[in-house]
């Protein structure tokens, strides 16, 4: 069986030379609009509950036309590939060269307006927070996702390709992209993909750099998660139990109003909606790992009318938890049966080895000679 080998990229190189090459052979998708984006102009993405992130590689054409201007919830990066182009982002218009990284900011209404070529190539990158900052994890985490969340209108977060840490930042993308499409190598590919990505987002963090105003309230909420960690903690344990707002504060060690306002600066939700949040994902779980009824799960969770966990389950996964598992099973016989082909190939191999080595044992026999 062949091991993945890791790429190693010398800054020495020309390292946007090495982001070509590890998206060269790979299909770019065209890119769409229609369809995708509500009534509100938000591009939807539906990511994997257990994995929200992923790196698509776009063609876009100047014979789609005007494309519609859309904000989205998730956060992005932009990297043009083939060519410069502009976009609008806000009330701006934004020229970018080949290989800039534009930290998205993601709540301003943006769209690629033109480009020189007749396709513009590009590698766009998504993920929620949750895959780098989520509910109780350290505080320093939040530095990584800080240039996406403070943005100074007029001046968005760009790493020229010119840049000395730019190369750091295309070498890093290098290898992620390597780890991403290693579907192979699951699920250590998946690990690879988050640490060479966290690599990324720790080189644009240290370029971009916040202010000291800014960096006093991120020690606010360092210290705030501290506090509401033994709450994260609890709720995980016991989800399914009703906890209302006033214990919740009463486990944080918090009066109730500055618990309100700490929580939903640190999560971004208030408590009802993150209490529900931990909920559903539960249920996702057991839905993918378990298969007990659904109505077992809508209790084990904290839900006794299973047709309300039906209809909150479908607003926060975008499908109906019936679905929802067909869907994980599918993708567990795939894999299975992809690990069983490989097992087979692998089998194949050494018992091929094995008879060569058999037959070079004989060959050796023969020659020596007898005493």
């Amino acid at each position: 069986m062949q091991k993945a080998r890791p790429v190693y990229i010398p800054f020495s190189v020309n390292t946007m030379t090495c982001l070509m090459r590890a998206t060269s052979g790979r299909s770019f998708e065209p890119y769409v609009g229609s369809g995708m984006v509500d009534e509100k102009d938000r591009y939807n993405w539906d990511p994997a509950p257990d994995f929200p992130f992923t790196i698509k590689l776009l063609s876009f054409s100047r014979r789609q036309g005007e494309r519609p201007l859309t904000w989205h919830d998730y956060l992005e990066l932009f990297i043009p590939l083939g060519s410069r182009c502009r976009l609008r982002l806000g009330d701006s218009v934004l020229n970018l060269g080949r290989g800039d990284v534009l930290v998205m900011d993601n709540l301003k209404l943006h769209c690629v307006l033109d480009f020189p070529e007749p396709q513009l190539r590009a590698m766009v990158i998504r993920f929620l927070p949750d895959f780098i900052y989520s509910f109780g994890s350290f505080s320093i985490d939040h530095l990584f996702c800080l240039p996406f969340y403070h943005q100074i209108e007029g001046q968005p977060h760009v790493l020229r390709r010119s840049d000395a840490t730019t190369a750091r930042v295309h070498a890093a993308l290098a290898r992620l992209l390597e780890c991403y499409f290693d579907k192979a190598g699951l699920p250590y590919s998946r690990a690879g993909t988050k640490v060479y990505f966290l690599e990324v987002l720790y080189h644009i963090a240290r370029q971009v750099r916040v202010s000291e105003v800014l960096h006093s309230e991120h020690l606010r909420q360092q210290r705030r998660s501290v506090q509401l960690r033994k709450l994260f903690d609890y709720t995980s344990q016991h989800s399914a139990e009703r906890i209302t707002v006033d214990q919740a504060a009463a486990i944080a060690g918090m009066s109730r109003n500055y618990f309100l306002d700490a929580f939903k600066a640190v999560t971004g939700l208030t408590w009802v909606q993150y209490f529900n949040q931990v909920r559903l994902t539960n249920g996702a779980h057991l839905l993918s790992e378990t298969s007990l009824p659904i109505a077992e799960i809508a209790a084990r969770v904290g839900y006794a009318d299973q047709s309300y966990f039906d209809r909150r389950f479908k607003e926060r996964f975008g499908r109906t938890p019936l679905h929802f598992r067909m869907g994980a099973h599918l993708e567990s016989h795939r894999r299975a049966a992809f690990k069983t082909k490989k097992s087979k190939k692998a089998m194949a191999m050494f018992q091929a080895t094995c008879q060569r080595d058999d037959h070079s044992e004989e060959d050796e026999t023969q020659k020596k000679p007898c005493v």
